[in-house]
């Protein structure tokens, strides 16, 4: 990694509005390049391997040139957090204006989950509603609960990483005796080797997200590689990330799905604005403001390790 880079390594703490992931403080690291700003943010509880191409992703976008773009702005969804109280849900919603598209935290709680799909579409009656697990379900959790969601909610446009490995999907797949599309999330950024696995039979649609699998060009080579229609969502980004995110929406010729980048509306504070409107958000020159956010000199110190450290696998 280039010195200079370190030398300009800006580390902020953003607070969100609500708990997500059971998160209530965002750090990020940023570094400026040739070519603006570059995000490296895994999160807290990664090791250095897992982090590897998050680096590589913030020193693309710091000194690599944008790539060809097809278009200036990207059509978002909501991202909605596992959220029980309706005020709470309802404030959620409601930062995503012109929204279309929801996906909506579900897994620990059946009763509760299909409470909060109905309150959001309650609120969004004409919205497509798509749901993230995380891997948390067993094949036969998978079946009974998308089953129960289907007759309560209705379809979904799809459902992302309902189990955890790919042998799971690909049985759910076999089981499911209704048509709910799966994305495949977990099981592609955070394998050894994303090229080595076969998503045949096992998944519908590639969730990409820029920094877990690398940075914009290493997510097209796996695009071209898994040959399955793609949707780019955010790892909970600043707006320097979410702004890369937004490059490799729109280097895509096709975008055939709203994209999960608009999460900076979970954020209290940013270090940039990324106003989503009539449900896009366009692309920006980002010039970060780090007024009040930078983090503690030990805290710094701990990101610099971490930086140094992720590096060395990535040199």
């Amino acid at each position: 990694m280039d010195q200079s880079l370190l030398e300009s390594m800006r580390v902020v703490a953003l607070p969100t509005k609500t708990n997500f992931r059971g998160i209530n403080v965002r750090e990020v690291a940023l570094f400026k390049g040739e070519y603006g700003w570059g995000e490296f943010s895994p999160f807290l509880e990664y090791d250095f391997r897992e982090s590897a191409p998050w680096l590589a992703s913030a020193i693309e976008a710091a000194t690599k040139p944008r790539p060809e773009l097809f278009r200036q702005s990207i059509k978002v969804n909501g991202t909605i957090p596992a959220l029980t109280d309706a005020a709470d849900l309802e404030g959620i919603v409601n930062s995503f204006p012109g929204v279309n598209t929801f996906k909506v935290k579900v897994g620990n709680n059946l009763s509760e989950d299909i409470a909060r799909l109905a309150k959001v579409r309650a609120l969004r009656p004409h919205a497509k509603l798509r749901i993230d697990v995380n891997g948390n379900w067993s094949v036969q959790e998978a079946i009974t609960n998308l089953l129960a969601i289907f007759e309560n909610i209705g379809p979904l446009e799809y459902v992302e990483q309902p189990c955890a490995t790919i042998g799971e999907l690909r049985e759910l797949k076999e089981k499911l005796k209704i048509d709910i599309p799966i994305a495949a999330d977990e099981v592609l950024r955070k394998a050894l080797d994303p090229f080595a696995i076969n998503l045949q039979g096992a998944a519908d649609i590639l969730m990409l997200k820029v920094q877990p699998l690398g940075g914009i060009s290493r997510a097209h080579k796996l695009a071209q590689h898994h040959k399955l229609p793609v949707v780019i969502s955010s790892a909970l980004e600043s707006a320097v990330g979410i702004n890369h995110g937004l490059l490799l929406a729109a280097s895509f010729p096709e975008m055939n799905f709203d994209c999960g980048l608009g999460t900076g509306s979970l954020l209290a504070n940013d270090v940039a604005q990324l106003p989503i409107v009539n449900g896009e958000i366009g692309i920006q020159e980002i010039e970060p403001s780090f007024g009040g956010l930078d983090v503690a000199p030990e805290r710094y110190e701990w990101w610099k390790n971490r930086v140094m450290k992720t590096a060395e696998l990535i040199s």
